[in-house]
């Protein structure tokens, strides 16, 4: 892909999915806290504190997004589960992603984004069919059912795992 914004492309949902690509999905999100380990494990902190893109957030940056995102996910699920289609809270990211947290050692990110993914994992491959169709409402898109919640999470962690592994590569580290 051409945009620095968007290595593997935009999120692009065909409108439903078949129970073998929610699993795919699902052992993606299963997959992501270690993939995502091996990616940082030995960058140091110049290296993490380096943009993916000109004007993009730093490495570390993207590691503690993701968890900070991948919880919120989690919590959308819950409430779609347990409630009539609830209105869901958005969140700030670009703002998240300049508290003094995002500056901190990715260390206890990659162990929070270790800990939800197994909660949500263990969640995920507990739904019944009827589950998959449950929905919440973000105020600003609307109606999101859980079937293209989970394609979209899949996506984002591939999405932020590429503007790592890219930039290691760019870098030559």
């Amino acid at each position: 892909m051409n945009d620095p914004r968007y290595p593997i492309g935009r999120f692009d949902y065909p409108g439903q999915a078949s129970s073998q690509e929610r699993a795919a999905w699902i052992d993606e999100v299963a997959a992501l806290p270690a993939a995502m380990r091996q990616a940082v494990e030995r960058l140091d902190d110049g290296q993490l504190d380096t943009p993916y893109r000109p004007g993009g957030w730093t490495l570390r940056q993207v590691v503690h997004h993701v968890p900070d995102s991948h919880v919120n996910s989690y919590v959308r699920f819950k409430l779609a589960l347990t409630e009539n289609e609830p209105i869901i809270k958005p969140y700030d990211e670009a703002s998240w992603a300049e508290l003094p947290d995002a500056w901190e050692p990715i260390a206890g990110s990659l162990a929070l984004l270790e800990a939800i993914h197994a909660r949500w994992t263990a969640l995920l491959r507990s739904m019944s069919e009827a589950d998959w169709h449950r929905r919440f409402i973000h105020p600003d898109s609307g109606p999101t059912d859980l079937t293209r919640a989970l394609g979209s999470y899949a996506w984002h962690g591939r999405h932020h795992l590429a503007h790592i592994t890219r930039t290691v590569t760019r870098h030559g580290w």
